[in-house]
């Protein structure tokens, strides 16, 4: 039996472990806190899941909310009209909605990670509350046959060199803000189904609205992404839940009024429900070496870390997981050596690259082949629809986004038909 240790408890590491612990792997998953302490803490993320990530869940029968959590069947973007909210209530230049050809579903993490956790404990796992330093995985990694670090943030992350030829961007491209809230109303174009919504103002940041299902039930998080020193760059040091929530409804109502308005009754869903920060999006070299020699191979965001502006951070997480499963279980009882390290990131990356490409397209200011590709949307439900999924799987953008004649030759097409 093979022995596995992985390093922190996020949707990769947890599906990962899990995913191991069902084809008889012997698994020990350290995390830094406890199944409890998770699900009473402060919220993690914003994650809205969308087909392909929600299949390996449902392949490793780990799906346990997909009957409570919202099913989001559509994906709707609205730009405002530029310098609009100087003078009054801001406008809409552009609104649409495409529908998505499988539902998305979003769980807060607190309640998927405490509740895999559990199960894995359940399941016969051997479960390492600690955090751990580079100290710690160099006596481990004696013990093992392969050791995955999952935790993106602390000191295990400075053992995996920045990739500068991946890596456009060294400083962070928009402040984060985050809050998950009850009561608020649905969207008055379409009342009868469930929709995230993507509200970019330009020159200022980005607004993301999307139901999900957190530690109270159904609920809305309310996601802002500021351009940093811009005018929603303004949650820095903001303790106090109230007040970021109220600082949150102020930029809602002058710089997209038309969401404002059915969040005029809403409420924090607990006093955890908020979150703020920034960071650089990275791609690092997959293996990191230990003091003793040993070697330890990145996984996620360790290694592919994207702004959540294409709100692919999860789908990410899901997809190297399954990618990392399918290696390890293919490589049999060969040595996990640091040729087949590089060739499992690399089955990773073939998919990754693309989230990238888009993602820091996405950060930058649209280019106006874009813009009018986004316009065009409007009045050609079949480009609707064809953006929407590309957030499941974003590869497609290659054949009618990044390049003016190839969006050109698409809308000339859809238009044609």
């Amino acid at each position: 039996m093979r022995k596995i240790l992985v390093v922190g408890a996020g949707q990769s590491g947890l599906q990962l472990a899990l995913g191991l612990q069902s084809h008889g792997y012997e698994v020990t998953l350290m995390s830094n806190r406890t199944a409890d302490e998770i699900r009473s803490g402060r919220v993690m993320s914003t994650q809205c899941m969308f087909p392909t990530a929600l299949q390996h869940e449902r392949d490793l029968q780990l799906n346990f909310w997909e009957s409570q959590a919202p099913k989001i069947e559509g994906l709707g973007v609205s730009v405002a009209a530029p310098g609009s909210w100087g003078e009054g209530p801001a406008a809409r230049a552009i609104d649409w909605v495409g529908r998505l050809d499988g539902y998305a579903q979003s769980v807060d993490q607190r309640v998927k990670m405490a509740g895999w956790m559990e199960t894995f404990a359940q399941r016969g796992g051997q479960l390492v509350i600690h955090g751990a330093a580079v100290g710690d995985l160099d006596y481990f990694s004696r013990s093992y046959d392969l050791v995955l670090v999952s935790a993106g943030k602390g000191e295990l992350v400075s053992m995996f060199a920045r990739d500068p030829e991946r890596s456009p961007y060294s400083e962070p491209q928009r402040a984060l803000a985050v809050s998950y809230v009850h009561g608020l109303d649905p969207r008055p174009e379409h009342p009868d189904y469930e929709g995230v919504r993507c509200n970019l103002v330009p020159g200022v940041g980005e607004l993301f609205v999307m139901p999900t299902f957190t530690t109270s039930g159904r609920a809305d998080i309310l996601f802002w992404e500021g351009i940093p020193g811009g005018p929603l760059d303004v949650f820095n040091g903001v303790k106090d839940p109230a007040e970021h929530l109220s600082l949150t409804l102020e930029l809602m109502e002058k710089y997209v009024p038309w969401e404002h308005a059915r969040a005029t009754k809403v409420e924090l869903t607990d006093a955890g429900g908020t979150l703020a920060g920034r960071y650089a999006p990275t791609v690092r070299n997959p293996v990191g070496r230990l003091p003793g020699g040993g070697m330890v191979l990145g996984v996620a965001d360790v290694v592919v870390a994207n702004d959540p502006i294409t709100g692919q951070g999860s789908n990410s997480a899901s997809k190297c997981a399954a990618a990392y499963l399918a290696s390890i279980l293919e490589h049999g009882d060969e040595e996990f050596d640091e040729t087949w390290m590089r060739a499992t990131f690399d089955r990773y990356w073939d998919s990754a690259q693309h989230v990238t490409k888009w993602t820091n397209a996405m950060l930058g200011p649209p280019p106006e082949h874009v813009l009018n590709l986004i316009g065009a949307a409007g009045q050609l439900p079949p480009v609707a629809d064809r953006f929407a999924n590309g957030f499941d799987n974003p590869a497609d953008f290659e054949n009618f986004f990044y390049e003016p004649a190839k969006t050109e030759a698409y809308l000339a097409e859809v238009m044609g038909s």
